[in-house]
């Protein structure tokens, strides 16, 4: 998967992901749809760092669904 294109597919997979790594419960607090098409590289500047760490403490899952809050459309 290419994520350097900014499509609607890629949004969604990084959003699942992000999702299931963090356990996010409120995971219908995000989707796709609801991002604003600018902010691709922000996601996956979020998506990127997500991905490559094992752990998370309460704090940092709190610092990144506040951005991925920050993310969605007005």
């Amino acid at each position: 998967m290419n994520l350097t294109e900014n499509t609607f597919e890629n949004s969604e997979f990084m959003i699942e992901e992000i999702k299931k790594k963090l356990r996010m419960a409120t995971g219908a607090a995000l989707k796709a749809t609801a991002l604003n098409d600018e902010q691709y590289e922000d996601l996956r500047d979020i998506y990127e760092m997500v991905a490559g760490k094992a752990q998370f403490s309460i704090s940092e899952i709190e610092a990144i669904t506040k951005e991925l809050g920050r993310l969605r459309k007005a």
